[in-house]
């Protein structure tokens, strides 16, 4: 609004020159309104009315931007045009100068005769006003005008002479003109010519002719369009101010003034050059400004560095908080001279003291639910109590409390059921600091009654100790210790019972000294549910613990407690658990008749206790089978069988069925020094020969117990006495991160350099870096072979004649007189009478009989018939059937099995 003579020109009515009664404003708004859109133009074509100048204003602004637009039209032609000449005759002159023949014509004897028709139809076709062709001393060879041939060339030649490109600008005949010099050079670089084309600005200008009736055109359109828009804004100008007069617009102007100094935010406007323009009352308040600090450099203003900066920049800030003296206040700026309004920038001021501590406290909550949340996740990552225990105080520390402690009852740590009433164990301890005079890492602590951790742990709830210093029920405990802690700057704890359920596993202690305040009832609900969460995690610890100590105990009841005695084999053995839990590989060492030893090694598929028990009864079922002499592949045949049957017994009950098992049955002949293999998906076995070398036996692998319906192989391996036979499952040699062909070669590696014993063997095969942190069970067998000595051995054929019977009791009797067994001479001839008696009259030629002086004495009969005798009982009328009962009695073991070529029958006799 303009004022002038201190009335508005804005709603001024015409009076007449005589007296007249003055109207209301309500009537004088009226007759604005009931105004015409004619009297409105008027006023706005008034030039002592605002929109009157706003008019005139316009139409000079108008009437410049058309003269500007056409002289800047006049200069830019003028200044394409020129640039357009140069561009266009310097590319005639070198598409002409390096055309074809163009070189050559100037070596003709005469040059004019070749390139004047050659110029002209380029002149033509490219528009320039003339081609020059001339000689290095500038004599015209072509020219428009024939006249001029033969004449001085006008302009400069020697940047062209260099080998250079000439332009310039001159005044020519024909008009100012651009022309170009340009070099035609020989096949040696050399200049031997110079060609010049030429066009006048004026051919290549006369756009601003064409355009300059647009540009008046837009002019005139445009000063009919401020007309126009001038008397729109009078008119609207004029609804919007209802026609009032300079005192209403005096008393809105008050009443905006107050509304500013009323409300309760700051508001600042500053200039352009970061001086205060205006300041309302709340923001002479929240800044502490001097009363005069209107028209003032707001950095003169005595404000804290980083708001002067921000008030006198003009940025766009949102929100900014600034400290000033003891408020929070929060800063929103923006400029002014959007959409044309005077340059500067305007700031609103909101103290944000309070909503700041509001924000602080939501803040805080965050981050407990972020640590909650971290603790389902950090927590129980393993099924180890102690581990677990120690991710709940490493979580604590330093985002809930400074130091932190977690106290088990000793039974949980072994998977037991905890006793509220025993010992605890210090089993994690995690703080800000190391020497903290709190009890150390596994120590057994027993609290006195008063203590807040034996009241946790009585009550089931949190205890919340906000003052050690003043807690004498805490400062029992210890009294010596207990000092040393308030002196070390800890005044604050909060014990919580680790519940699980209705057990109580131990109890957690929270320690708080770097922060002055001790802790209150929102951080004793956190810690509550803190604790909460880790409890289900110890607990599931626990009881994995038990489980695995359970399956454990169980595996290795199963496995052999110690090896049996027998003369054929020396065995050394280990067997390393998995680090996840027990699984079911097994192995045994079976002697087995003729003083010969069986190996077996086994893996089931799995983990756990049903892994354990289906290795029991696998080593269960082994054992019966070799009872019956059975050989390797047999054996297997019988295994697999039996574990086809308790994978259909375990799917009818819904249980886990066998996934999976292997095996390798080998049996050693110390008499023969022969070992017979055969393997059922299991790793081959690696023979270790008397001269160090390492193989692993060709030995087919066959399919996995359970498959059913394939046929298992065996191989006789020829053994030097003092190999070493090495058997072991597939947790030494593969694992998820190393193919089996790898451990098979870090294995033979290991061999190789083992010593000679079966235990060194053992040793320097874990020693290596085969079984580091294996994932699978490990079972290994090294067995040293040794061959029975000849003298041990008497053997004898005997013909089918009863009369034979006689000679092989006499043979006996004189080789257990060679052996000083002649106190077995009765019971050996008997055995053997009877034996032997058998075979001539139920079995088959040949028939052969051997001796065997071992840790007992083995009494052989061979014979080809493979009918298997029975023992009975003969009734009192019977001629016959008491032999075998006779040598069943004499002996302490006997039994038959069978070979490719017939049976054994065979008794065991012990050497007394």
């Amino acid at each position: 609004m303009v004022r002038h003579g201190g009335r508005s020109e804005v709603g001024k009515t015409r009076r007449p020159s005589g007296p007249r009664a003055p109207r209301a404003p309500g009537r004088a708004r009226a007759a604005h309104q009931r105004r015409k859109p004619s009297a409105a133009l008027r006023s706005a074509l008034s030039g002592r009315s605002v929109a009157g100048q706003v008019f005139v204003l316009q139409v000079v602004i108008v009437l410049l931007l058309v003269v500007a637009a056409v002289v800047a039209l006049v200069l830019q032609v003028r200044h394409d045009s020129t640039i357009e000449a140069r561009n266009r005759s310097v590319a005639v002159a070198e598409a002409f100068a390096n055309a074809p023949g163009t070189r050559e014509a100037l070596d003709d004897p005469d040059p004019t005769d070749v390139l004047q028709p050659r110029a002209e139809a380029a002149r033509e076709a490219t528009g320039v006003d003339f081609i020059v062709v001339m000689n290095t001393d500038g004599t015209r060879y072509t020219h428009p005008l024939p006249d001029r041939i033969g004449r001085k060339f006008v302009g400069t030649l020697q940047p062209a002479l260099a080998g250079g490109i000439v332009t310039e600008e001159i005044d020519g005949t024909i008009g100012p003109l651009v022309q170009a010099v340009v070099p035609v050079k020989a096949d040696d670089g050399s200049v031997v010519g110079l060609v010049s084309a030429g066009i006048t600005t004026e051919n290549v200008g006369g756009t601003a002719n064409d355009q300059l009736p647009v540009i008046l055109a837009a002019g005139a359109a445009g000063l009919a369009l401020a007309t126009a828009g001038t008397a729109l804004v009078s008119r609207r100008l004029l609804r919007q101010t209802h026609g009032l007069g300079p005192n209403e617009m005096t008393r809105m102007y008050e009443h905006h003034d107050a509304v500013l100094h009323a409300v309760r935010e700051g508001v600042m406007i500053v200039g352009d050059e970061g001086r205060l323009l205006l300041a309302n009352d709340e923001a002479h308040r929240l800044l502490g400004l001097p009363e005069d600090a209107t028209g003032r450099q707001v950095r003169d203003l005595g404000l804290t560095p980083d708001t002067a900066d921000l008030l006198a920049s003009g940025r766009i800030a949102t929100d900014e908080v600034h400290l000033v003296g003891d408020r929070l206040l929060a800063v929103n700026q923006r400029p002014t001279d959007l959409q044309g309004a005077p340059a500067g920038s305007v700031a609103t001021l909101r103290d944000s003291t309070e909503l700041r501590a509001l924000s602080g406290r939501a803040e805080t909550a965050r981050e407990r639910l972020n640590m909650l949340y971290d603790a389902g996740v950090e927590i129980g990552t393993s099924l180890d109590v102690a581990r677990t225990a120690e991710e709940l105080a490493e979580l604590a520390v330093p985002r809930f409390a400074d130091f932190a402690t977690v106290d088990l009852f000793e039974a949980v740590l072994s998977g037991g059921q905890p006793d509220a009433g025993a010992d605890v164990l210090r089993t994690a301890v995690s703080g800000i600091r190391k020497d903290a005079p709190l009890y150390p890492l596994g120590q057994q602590i027993r609290y006195v009654a008063s203590s807040p951790q034996a009241r946790a742990v009585r009550s089931g709830q949190a205890v919340l100790e906000p003052q050690l210093s003043r807690a004498p029920g805490w400062r029992a405990q210890d009294l010596e210790r207990s000092a040393q802690v308030v002196e070390y700057g800890i005044h604050s704890l909060i014990a919580v019972p680790l519940r699980a359920g209705s057990l109580v596993l131990g109890l957690v202690t929270f320690w708080r000294a770097e922060k002055p305040e001790p802790f209150d009832a929102d951080e004793l609900a956190l810690a509550e549910e803190l604790v909460a969460r880790a409890a289900m995690s110890i607990d599931n610890a626990r009881r994995y613990t038990r489980e695995h100590g359970m399956a454990v105990t169980l595996q290795r009841s199963l496995l052999p407690r110690s090896l049996p005695e027998q003369n054929a084999l020396e065995v050394a053995y280990r067997y390393l658990p998995a680090q996840a839990g027990v699984g079911g590989d097994w192995f045994d060492v079976l002697p087995l008749s003729g003083a010969r030893v069986a190996l077996v090694v086994g893996d089931v598929v799995g983990h756990g206790l049903h892994a354990a028990a289906t290795m029991g009864r696998l080593r269960t079922a082994v054992h019966n089978f070799s009872s019956l002499d059975l050989p390797p592949d047999e054996l297997l045949s019988l295994l697999d069988e039996l574990v086809g049957r308790i994978d259909q017994d375990e799917t009818a009950d819904g249980s886990a069925p066998v996934t999976g098992a292997t095996c390798l049955y080998a049996i050693y002949d110390p008499v023969s020094r022969t070992c017979t293999v055969a393997r059922a998906g299991h790793p081959p076995p690696a023979l270790i020969h008397p001269d160090g070398s390492v193989e692993f036996a060709d030995v087919p692998a066959g399919p996995p117990l359970g498959l059913g319906g394939l046929p298992f192989e065996t191989v006789d391996l020829e053994l030097p006495e003092g190999s070493r036979i090495v058997l072991y499952t597939d947790g030494l040699v593969e694992d998820r991160e190393r193919d089996i062909d790898v451990g098979l070669e870090l294995l033979r590696a290991a061999l190789e350099q083992a010593d000679d014993s079966p235990e060194d063997t053992c040793r320097a095969v874990l020693d290596s870096r085969l079984t580091a942190r294996s994932s699978d069970d490990i079972a290994l067998i090294v067995a040293r072979t040794q061959a029975l000595d000849a003298g041990r051995i008497a053997e004898w054929q005997v013909p089918p004649d009863p009369a034979a019977v006689a000679d092989v009791r006499a043979s006996v009797t004189r080789q257990l007189a060679r052996w000083g067994l002649q106190e077995l001479t009765f019971a050996t001839e008997l055995i053997l009478s009877e034996l032997v008696t058998n075979a001539i009259r139920y079995g088959g030629d040949p028939i052969h009989v051997r001796m065997v002086r071992d840790r007992t004495l083995i009494c052989e009969v061979f014979d080809s018939s493979s009918t298997s005798p029975h023992l009975r009982y003969a009734a009192m009328t019977d001629e016959g059937g008491r032999g075998l009962f006779l040598v069943a009695q004499l002996a302490e073991r006997w039994g038959t099995r069978y070979t490719p070529d017939g049976k054994v029958i065979w008794a065991e006799q012990p050497l007394t």
